[in-house]
């Protein structure tokens, strides 16, 4: 009897264990797939846990230099999720009939006015004055001249802008010269003022965008493809609570990412990643917050250029939401 008592109280401690123990790891392949930048950036907390054995999911992440190399991935079923711009979200949702869903939005304006040789505070201060930028027919145009007429501005005629084809074409129009303004990327922006001392970041567009409008300014997202989705509810769910602690990890210690950053080449050196984070608007929206702000935000590119969502906006399936 004193053997039968003894091995019921075994077996009640191990039931207990397992049962408030830590959970035991989803044996589910997740391949995750991001561009080199800031929508990539609050993904290295969780990065390092996968390195470390200590993620959730059995993570395979991959970083590309391109928007074409996640489309083929997402196409040829390569990537389960991948974070990318919102606009490539749309024209990803139209060129695959409705195949991928946006599962959060993980970053909001990454535009910064630097300035050098010039005073500059204000958006009306550009009156007058030439500015040089990346993204012509494409975000970053839409979004100046956007911000620019706001403020009373036209431009071409109040302001001129000039575009160049590349980000980093925008760093020698800066430390070539005595005087430029430039509206650069992160962490382009940041790496023209570590360059060139006397070259400042004057400006957020994020916060010029926030005393227009009244919905963010959404530029990165996470998304996933919808047949992973339906055959990994679980993965998916385990995923979003994963990738919010991560990115709350990256705002909450800017060192770490930084250093982070660097070791996975997402934002390189490390010094400049540090510098950047803070104006890449890293955040965490899923469910009716991100729905609200990525559909105002696609409405706003739509009735500028229809091509540059896709050719025609998402439908509600486009948004997921957690059943």
């Amino acid at each position: 009897m004193k053997k039968i008592l003894s091995l019921l109280l075994v077996l009640v401690f191990v039931f207990t264990l397992v049962s408030c123990g830590t959970p035991t790891k989803l044996d589910v392949d997740c391949n995750v797939y991001a561009i080199k930048g800031p929508t990539g950036v609050g993904m290295v907390p969780l990065m390092e846990l996968e390195d470390d054995d200590n993620a959730n999911l059995d993570y395979d992440f991959e970083l590309v230099g391109s928007n074409e190399e996640i489309i083929a991935k997402i196409a040829n079923k390569e990537a389960d999720i991948a974070a990318v711009a919102t606009n490539l979200a749309s024209t990803l949702y139209n060129k695959t009939n409705g195949g991928i869903s946006v599962l959060a939005i993980n970053t909001l304006g990454v535009l910064s006015v630097v300035a050098k040789g010039e005073e500059i505070s204000t958006i009306s201060d550009l009156k007058g004055k030439t500015i040089y930028s990346t993204g012509q027919g494409a975000n970053p145009e839409y979004i100046i001249n956007y911000v620019l007429e706001k403020n009373n501005l036209k431009a071409g005629e109040d302001v001129k802008i000039e575009f160049v084809a590349q980000p980093t074409e925008l760093v020698a129009k800066v430390v070539g010269n005595e005087k430029a303004i430039v509206v650069a990327p992160q962490p382009v922006a940041t790496a023209i003022t570590v360059k060139d001392e006397a070259a400042k970041i004057v400006m957020d567009i994020n916060d010029e965008w926030d005393k227009i409008s009244d919905t963010d300014l959404v530029m990165g997202c996470i998304i996933a493809r919808k047949e992973y989705i339906e055959q990994n509810p679980d993965a998916i769910k385990i995923f979003l609570k994963d990738y919010e602690a991560s990115i709350k990890s990256v705002n909450e210690d800017i060192d770490n990412a930084a250093a982070l950053c660097e070791e996975y080449e997402i934002v390189t050196p490390a010094a400049v990643a540090k510098k950047a984070i803070p104006h890449c608007n890293i955040v965490y929206q899923d469910g009716k917050e991100m729905k609200e702000n990525l559909s105002a935000y696609l409405n706003f590119l739509y009735e500028k250029s229809n091509a540059s969502v896709g050719g025609k906006l998402p439908a509600d399936d486009f948004y997921y939401a957690e059943k």
